[in-house]
């Protein structure tokens, strides 16, 4: 018997097949080969076809049926990761009056703002744990004043994952965690922030049903089944923003466990029990995956968006065309990188830094002495330093830090890196081999909620190795304070 996942991201469909007793990886395949193209009309807009999402969807799960020559009769459950904060409207036929307004369109941008002063810091804080900045609410918000006739003909809101479900199975409908990641949660009083919909003057209606994360959530009807090679009757027990998602993949449900990824962007994604927050504008606060009104798990969001573009941009611009050469070159250079410093944070404006853009800057380069080597440690170093500063940051904001769990991606693998972030941290980070497509099939059986025997068999299945921290912290902690001084001064000279 089988799980099947989908992970629905802005840049690929990803699909997974799990076993149902063991959780092992069956077959992980994307769709299309190349990455789906974003619309950008405008500066700083990023749209997508919903319609697209569904058609690569269902070329992907036709694909992995056939590939690994499984009876899909054997499929007993489908779970959804998919990109977050996304907006999608549908008329009253369930078909898209629009492209969705993705994750990373900005147009919304002001219209939080404003929203943020006019309300008051004071109840976004306590109330949406967040400033309602360029969520989804937000960008309704946008359609309605700009697209009036759109706005008129919309049925429902959903998030990304939500339509999918929705060609699935027909039902329109969300969950807790999918309104806490467009900031329509209402978490002092447990319920949707209706206040914030009058406000922004959208009707309450528009909101659709609110289903647990796990549970039957619909099945696999005769449309969804014609155009998938699904049996129909396969229900949807799982949906999940893709950090939230990843959190669980890596088996992190608990306050003081933390998921990091570090990708293009970096992510550090903390488990807290705490609902209070004094950092609503620099860390982004959603339901997990396990959050209830007994149990109020809250996952806080830390994006770090100059990371791995640091070291990519090193490697495109420099002789070596490999990353493990240049890890290799790097760990011949002592740590501290004989002074040289890196800021990492060319990829935009920081939220962490309060929004501010700095840009990647090299410090301290003595042409005499210091090479490439030196510059890919530096890198490395630098990358490491953001997250431990951001860490820092969570942990000014009552939040628990007692392991660190992260994917076997590029920066993950560099030794220097995760034994920087470790030492400075003081904690294990251990290292896991799995995805989101694959964690959220698996997710699909967590009906019974029992959360320690689905985090068994990730361990079991998925761990990788570990990094500790080293004994001797001095020189990494001298390079660290070394650097946060340089970055003090730079924010200063900024403002």
């Amino acid at each position: 018997m089988y799980y099947l996942g989908l992970d629905i991201g802005s840049s690929s469909i990803k699909v997974a097949l799990v076993e149902t007793f063991s959780g092992k990886s069956i077959m992980t395949l994307n769709e299309p080969e190349n990455e789906m193209d974003i619309q950008s009309l405008k500066n700083d807009w990023a749209e997508q076809n919903p319609d697209d999402w569904w058609m690569l969807s269902c070329k992907a799960i036709k694909r992995i049926i056939i590939q690994s020559n499984i009876d899909p009769n054997k499929i007993k459950g489908i779970g959804i990761s998919y990109q977050m904060h996304g907006l999608v409207i549908v008329d009253e036929d369930g078909i898209p009056v629009r492209n969705s307004i993705i994750w990373c369109d900005s147009r919304a941008v002001e219209i939080g703002n404003k929203a943020f002063l006019e309300i008051g810091e004071n109840k976004c804080t306590e109330n949406l744990l967040n400033s309602p900045a360029n969520f989804t609410a937000s960008k309704l918000k946008w359609v309605k004043d700009n697209e009036p006739d759109l706005y008129e003909k919309t049925y429902k809101y959903m998030l990304p994952g939500d339509f999918i479900a929705f060609k699935l199975t027909g039902d329109i409908k969300t969950t807790i965690g999918g309104l806490s990641e467009g900031i329509i949660w209402d978490y002092k009083n447990d319920i949707p922030a209706n206040w914030l919909l009058d406000y922004y003057g959208i009707s309450q209606k528009l909101t659709p049903d609110i289903v647990s994360n796990f549970t039957n959530q619909g099945v696999v009807n005769r449309q969804a089944s014609m155009e998938t090679n699904l049996p129909e009757g396969i229900p949807i027990t799982y949906r999940a923003g893709d950090q939230p998602n990843n959190a669980l993949s890596l088996n992190v449900f608990n306050s003081g466990e933390v998921a990091a990824t570090g990708g293009t962007s970096g992510v550090i994604y903390a488990v807290t029990n705490k609902l209070n927050s004094t950092e609503s504008s620099r860390i982004n606060h959603f339901a997990h995956v396990n959050y209830s009104s007994q149990n109020p798990i809250i996952g806080k969001l830390l994006c770090i968006n100059g990371a791995g573009i640091q070291y990519r941009w090193l490697r495109n611009n420099s002789v070596e065309n490999s990353y493990e050469n240049m890890n290799r070159k790097a760990l011949k250079i002592p740590i501290g990188s004989d002074g040289v410093t890196v800021m990492p944070f060319g990829n935009g404006a920081e939220r962490m830094l309060n929004n501010i853009n700095i840009g990647s800057r090299f410090n301290n380069l003595n042409l005499n002495n210091h090479g490439l080597s030196h510059l890919y440690r530096a890198a490395l170093e630098g990358v490491a330093f953001s997250f431990v500063y951001g860490m820092e940051i969570l942990k000014n904001d009552n939040t628990n830090i007692d392991v660190i769990r992260a994917g076997n991606d590029n920066l993950f693998r560099s030794e220097i890196f995760s034994n920087t972030v470790a030492t400075l941290i003081g904690h294990e980070i251990e290292i896991y081999n799995t995805t989101g497509a694959v964690g959220a099939a698996r997710a699909a059986g967590l009906v019974d909620g029992d959360f320690e025997k689905f985090g068994n068999k990730i361990t079991k299945n998925d761990h990788v190795m570990s990094y500790m921290p080293i004994k001797n912290k001095d020189p990494y902690q001298k390079a660290y304070e070394l650097w946060k001084n340089e970055l003090k001064e730079i924010i200063k000279n900024k403002n």
